[in-house]
């Protein structure tokens, strides 16, 4: 029970800190600011990607062609 309960800790504080060991971007300098563009580009379209699903952005896209049915 105590090797379980220490490898459990050992697991979860591994699993923590696997950002530090591994690291998610490049060391090639060039490599990670392409990297870093296309992670900042992805969570400035979140919001827009949001709407998208609720279907909260006119005009809707489930029609072939694009008309506004609102008063703007």
């Amino acid at each position: 029970m105590r090797k379980l309960i220490l490898g459990a800790l050992l697991g979860v504080s591994l699993m923590a800190n696997v950002g530090c060991f591994v690291p998610i971007y490049s060391a090639d300098p060039a490599r990670r600011t392409n990297q870093l563009l296309y992670t900042s580009e992805d969570l400035r379209t979140v919001l827009d990607e949001w709407e998208r699903i609720w279907f909260l952005d006119q005009p809707s896209h489930l029609k072939p062609y694009r008309t506004h049915g609102g008063i703007i």
